[in-house]
């Protein structure tokens, strides 16, 4: 994966807006952008099929214009590739929140309007109603999955106008992935037992074939592929970065500390018949009042010199050490620690709802360790034919991995055999490797201390490790031929980097968005949704 598909957060306007509100529209700008790169690519290989409504015939949703885009006509087909992606890539992301957001995957889009919670976490205008936050925008769903999916074909087309114009060279990993991915619609098509036309039809409505699907599909991938070297080429000077890191220093600081939490919620009870009993409000009370009272314990029990671990232990408290931590806008731990009147041996107890948190703060600093780049190929675990409680389980695991690791063992001289450069490394994890970094040669850039499972780290930044190092690791997913490129920017300068990166890159595919004309056939919207 590369680099510009890390997604951080930073102050968008600074000196116009407040580090939270800046940060929060900055982060919806980067969601939009990944889900219109990634959120298409096979959305619907990796959510149930949604029903959806049949046309007697394919063909009028195949020739009906939905939208004009600069002159160039889509049809209800292709526009429904866009928005199908766009609203499955949207249940994807924000799995566990629809309910919150007011979503009901199993009903009609077009007749949910989207409330005013939804609409300020989208990032939506909401009329001053002076209602409660059920109060709505009158936009429905259906209406914004829409607006997407017309915004992403205007910027994917004007951005592949921009590329040809250009002459910009697509690189071999985009033709790779696209086999792959269309490979793996066959494969879903015959594992639910039907035609790839039935599975398309089932997924993105009638209309949608083979030849269209893939059309499509090839227009994401070389977009994303332009627009990763864009963002890619971006390089930012020692004082931009610095300039980053004080505009929103609490995106990029961590912090050590000590915690203890105490709950101070009752617990049901169960009557003579075995039923729940839920605590009365005086119990409640209790709870609460007996959970302050072992944190403030605590806390005059650590500020007399005692130890904060059995301390905890003593009121039936949770301890717990942090040696790096990060921001969590609207926490109230974070809001504390993070204080800019913080100091080392500062200690307070914070109340969260009903639990309540002995903090020790110890330091605030920024991560100055580099970070690494670093190729591999993976050679994933074979598939067993026994379970855990079968006898012989253990001998097959390990047989298993020994195979993957000879397989990587081959793999590496068959690299070394050749002309062992990190280009033909690249092109050798293009073809071998099991793993998603292999469309960017298996590259990962700007990887930090910790990232990564604890085998592959520890190779990566031994002490000794210099460019051009290979070798071979084995982890829980396999085992990697490893191919060490070298150090990186410092961390929290990868961090600013990435910000400024996605910044710049958000903003240049909003002028190809304001680039572009889009004309709507409103006849021709009823076949969407």
């Amino acid at each position: 994966m590369s680099a510009s598909r890390e997604k951080q957060n930073r102050q968008a306007n600074a000196g116009q807006t407040g580090p939270k509100t800046a940060r929060a529209a900055q982060q919806r700008k980067e969601e939009k952008r990944s889900n219109l790169l990634y959120g298409l690519i096979a959305a619907v290989f990796v959510v149930v099929v949604i029903a959806s409504v049949v046309w007697r015939s394919d063909l009028i949703p195949r020739m009906t214009t939905v939208a004009t885009i600069d002159g160039q006509k889509y049809s209800a087909a292709e526009v429904s590739y866009y928005y199908q992606s766009a609203y499955r890539s949207f249940v994807n992301q924000y799995s566990y929140f629809t309910s919150y957001l007011g979503l009901n995957t199993g009903a009609s889009l077009k007749d949910q309007v989207i409330s005013e919670t939804a609409a300020s976490m989208l990032g939506l205008e909401v009329p001053e109603s002076g209602e409660e936050e059920t109060a709505s925008t009158g936009m429905t769903w259906h209406e914004y999955f829409l607006d997407q999916a017309l915004e992403n074909m205007g910027v994917i087309q004007a951005g592949l106008k921009a590329a040809e114009a250009e002459g910009f060279e697509t690189p071999a990993g985009v033709q790779a992935e696209y086999s792959d991915n269309m490979e793996s619609l066959r494969s879903a098509a015959a594992a639910s037992g039907i035609s790839v036309s039935q599975y398309l039809k089932g997924n993105f409505g009638a209309g949608i074939t083979e030849k269209i699907y893939g059309s499509e599909l090839l227009k994401v991938l070389r977009y994303g592929a332009y627009a990763d070297a864009y963002q890619n080429s971006l390089e930012y000077s020692e004082d931009e970065l610095e300039a980053a890191y004080d505009a929103d220093r609490n995106s990029y600081d961590h912090v050590s500390y000590e915690s203890v939490s105490i709950s101070g919620a009752a617990e049901s009870t169960t009557d003579a018949d075995g039923n729940s009993v839920d605590p009365t409000e005086e119990e409640e009370a209790a709870a609460l009042q007996a959970a302050e009272l072992a944190a403030q314990v605590v806390l005059s029990g650590y500020e007399d010199g005692g130890d904060l671990e059995t301390l905890a232990e003593e009121q039936n408290g949770t301890y717990n050490e942090t040696e790096s931590g990060s921001y969590s806008q609207g926490s109230v731990m974070s809001e504390w620690l993070y204080d800019s009147a913080r100091k080392a041996g500062d200690a307070a107890v914070l109340a969260d709802g009903t639990v309540q948190y002995v903090v020790v703060f110890h330091d605030r600093f920024r991560d100055e360790n580099p970070t690494i780049d670093i190729r591999h190929i993976l050679v994933k675990l074979g598939t067993g034919t026994l379970s855990e409680e079968d006898e012989g389980y253990a001998e097959e695991q390990a047989q298993l991995k020994d195979a993957a690791h000879a397989k990587a063992e081959e793999l590496l001289a068959q690299w070394q055999s050749g002309e062992a450069t990190e280009d033909s490394f690249a092109a050798l994890a293009l073809t071998e490797s099991a793993d998603g970094s292999k469309y960017d040669g298996g590259l990962y850039t700007e990887v930090y201390q910790g990232q990564m499972v604890t085998e592959f780290n520890d190779w990566c930044f031994d002490a000794a490790r210099l460019p051009g190092d290979t070798g071979v690791v084995d982890t829980q997913y396999g085992s990697h031929v490893m191919f060490f490129s070298g150090k990186n920017l410092n961390r929290w300068q990868a961090q600013a980097a990435a910000s400024l990166r996605n910044e710049a890159t958000a903003a240049w595919e909003e002028g190809f968005q304001e680039s572009v004309t889009v004309q709507r056939s409103e006849s021709g919207l009823s076949f969407i949704g």
